[in-house]
């Protein structure tokens, strides 16, 4: 299988939607990606297999030196092949290109290894306010 990463790719809302609502175990509902993105986002990146989205993460920013990694998803049918590591490396690459100093990520305690030991981040110590909910 031939998989191609791409660089602020033409978001498709219902394609990622169903995409994200696969990879996290959800109920599929339609999020406005393309206009959050535009938005918000610094850099976002899209593995693709025969023009069929199978995995995505993005990256948003301070402005300034601070980047962070967000909805690192693939596919669970194209899972443990590499295509999230190398979604990852690749939105690393774009935030330093982008001249970012820093890229931070959040991630439960079962993906330590994938971020740690496979994507090189460091642990660091961090604090969460919930603000909803």
């Amino acid at each position: 299988m031939t998989v191609r990463y791409v660089g602020r790719f033409p978001v498709d809302d219902q394609e990622l939607s169903t995409l994200h609502a696969l990879a996290f175990g959800s109920e599929v509902t339609v999020q406005p990606w393309a206009a959050r993105l535009e938005r918000h986002a610094l850099t976002w990146v899209g593995a693709f297999s025969n023009d069929q989205l199978i995995g995505f993460v993005q990256v948003c920013w301070d402005g300034g030196a601070h980047a962070f990694v967000l909805d690192t998803a693939v596919h669970p049918e194209h899972g443990r092949q590499g295509i999230g590591k190398q979604l990852v490396l690749t939105a690393a690459a774009e935030a330093k290109a982008a001249g970012c100093e820093w890229l931070h990520v959040d991630f439960e305690p079962h993906l330590t290894a994938f971020y740690l030991d496979a994507c090189g981040f460091r642990p660091t110590d961090a604090g969460l306010l919930k603000l909803r909910g």
